[in-house]
């Protein structure tokens, strides 16, 4: 695949899904691009804890969470201390027992985890998994230009997921705002005060209701509206 096609998928995922699908979808591709992979996961820490955000068909299950119950394996070493990690004969390896003799016994003899950087998380890799010893030694190098660009298109996924929750935020405040001013508009029509008096009497009954302000305007707004909207019988 060349890299003028592959940055026009990127792209053209980036735009079409969602960054649960993003991910996905990037895993099955990286074991199809990755020689000697056959399976992939990838790994974030967030709010202290390390969490597979998605895995290709083909993985293994538990197979990243043993790793982090028992706070080490290569995908948990990758994403904490941003090195590479690589065991090209997981029967021959040392560095992890408890881990190792899980993953032989779901039939996984060699693990490749690259680090990748995500924005605004602490930590990730990516992590390939290989059904015979050395099948991924061939495949490291795709790995890392794999990772790099994982990372970037991931980032800007996360960036297009921000600037989408943004925009819902403003909408929500602006409505927010909306009924609120409405709320007060009633209140000075019924009690003739003006809009400062209006706004306190609100906030004051929100506090006294323990009902945000937002909802009991709303309440309000509904009820003097309700007979308008309802007919006559």
């Amino acid at each position: 695949m060349s890299s003028e096609t592959s940055d026009t998928l990127d792209q053209a995922m980036v735009r079409s899904s969602g960054l649960d699908t993003l991910l996905r979808d990037l895993t099955d591709r990286a074991v199809q691009e990755v020689p000697g992979a056959a399976a992939c996961s990838i790994t974030v820490s967030r709010g202290g804890r390390l969490l597979t955000l998605a895995g290709s068909d083909g993985l293994p299950s538990g197979l990243d969470q043993r790793q982090y119950e028992n706070g080490s394996g290569p995908c948990v070493d990758a994403a904490e201390t941003g090195a590479e990690q690589y065991a090209p004969d997981l029967a021959a390896e040392s560095r992890w027992p408890a881990y190792t003799r899980y993953a032989l016994s779901a039939g996984v003899h060699c693990v490749l985890a690259v680090p990748i950087a995500v924005e605004g998380e602490t930590g990730a890799a990516i992590n390939l998994y290989g059904v015979r010893a050395g099948t991924l030694d061939q495949g490291r190098d795709a790995a890392r230009a794999f990772a790099a660009r994982a990372g970037d298109v991931i980032n800007v996924a996360l960036r297009i997921e921000r600037r989408r929750q943004s925009v819902a935020d403003v909408r929500t405040a602006l409505l927010s705002r909306s009924v609120i001013d409405q709320a007060i508009g009633i209140l000075m029509a019924q009690e003739r005060i003006n809009a400062r008096d209006a706004l306190e009497r609100l906030r004051r009954a929100s506090q006294h209701r323990n009902v945000k302000l937002r909802d009991l305007c709303g309440q309000l707004v509904a009820k003097v509206s309700a007979p308008a909207s309802g007919g006559r019988k």
